[in-house]
């Protein structure tokens, strides 16, 4: 798994650039406490990159997730639908929240690799 960062913490995984898969960092569960509702999106929806794509709600706050670059909703994670703590267990692997097809595989190069995500949430 070669995963990518956004400012906006969330992850993308795009070894395969027609499914690649997003979630939301480690550090953003932290920060919202334990997950109890993931509202989706909808399969076929195209976004653009930084649009909301769904939203995380957890006991603490309600969190809007952004596209780590544009593209098409391809699947959703129908396990975290019915069971959101898969967000606070796994959030890197089992907790992802939808998959999409890169629209412009060049925005991917914006994007941290792990360490330089860490300097920022560091820095932060």
């Amino acid at each position: 798994m070669s995963l990518q960062f956004s400012p906006d913490h969330q992850w993308i995984d795009a070894a395969d650039v027609q499914a690649a898969t997003v979630g939301i960092t480690a550090h953003a569960q932290e920060a919202l406490g334990d997950v109890v509702f993931v509202d989706l999106p909808t399969v076929g929806k195209v976004l653009a990159q930084g649009e909301v794509a769904c939203v995380v709600e957890s006991v603490k706050a309600a969190a809007d997730v952004f596209m780590p670059v544009a593209g098409e909703v391809v699947a959703v994670n129908e396990a975290l639908r019915a069971d959101p703590a898969l967000a606070n267990t796994d959030p890197l692997s089992a907790g992802w929240f939808f998959k999409i097809k890169v629209a412009d595989p060049a925005q991917l190069s914006a994007l941290m690799d792990e360490a330089a995500y860490a300097a920022f949430v560091q820095n932060a």
